[in-house]
This record gives structure tokens, sequence and C-alpha cells, in this order.
């Protein structure tokens, strides 16, 4: 399939979702405390999203997915929150909040 055949089916539905995420940023950077473990993999994954990688997708959800082998020994939530507080992000999420843009 062409690029443009790929644009006229796609395009309208890709711009919509990149509108609901800059809302919903906009939203969190309005927002009062620290900022949360899953809105840090948010913003790190939009980087992977501006490269030339042909997985971005792949690599989106490896970025989000929790990478570990070794189960823990019991769960602390009933259900998934969709990103995961690994070592790094567990060092970012305790720096201050971002500043809300005026």
């Amino acid at each position: 399939m062409s690029r443009q055949q790929l644009s006229d089916l796609y395009f309208m539905e890709a711009r919509s979702k990149v509108i609901d995420i800059a809302a919903f940023l906009d939203r969190m950077d309005r927002g009062t405390g620290a900022e949360d473990f899953r809105v840090i993999s948010l913003r790190e994954s939009m980087k992977i999203l501006q490269s030339d990688r042909p997985d971005r997708a792949a690599e989106v959800l490896r970025s989000l997915s929790d990478t570990t082998t070794k189960p823990i020994p019991s769960a602390t939530t009933k259900a998934a929150c969709g990103a995961w507080l690994g070592p790094q992000k567990k060092a970012a999420a305790k720096q201050p909040a971002r500043a809300a843009k005026k």
C-alpha cells in the first residue's frame, strides 16, 4: 500500500490520538503534586515516536512494560496500571513536579 493510501486511511485516527495525548499532558501540566510514574513513562515513550526506528510500536510497548522475569512475592494491586515503575522511573518519580506552564 502506498504512503498516500495509508495516509488516506489512517491519518485522521492518528491525528485524533495525538490531540488526545496533548490534551492529557496539558491537564497534567496544570495539575499539582508529584508527577506520576505512568506519565513519566508516557513522556519517555514519546521520544521513541520521534525516532526513525522501524519497530517504534514494539519499542513503545517495551518501554511501558515490566521486563523482569522473576515473580514478585505478592501482588500490590488488583489490576495492571499500564506502565512499569522500574528503577529509573522510581528515581524520576521522586523529582519535584513539573512546573505548571502559564
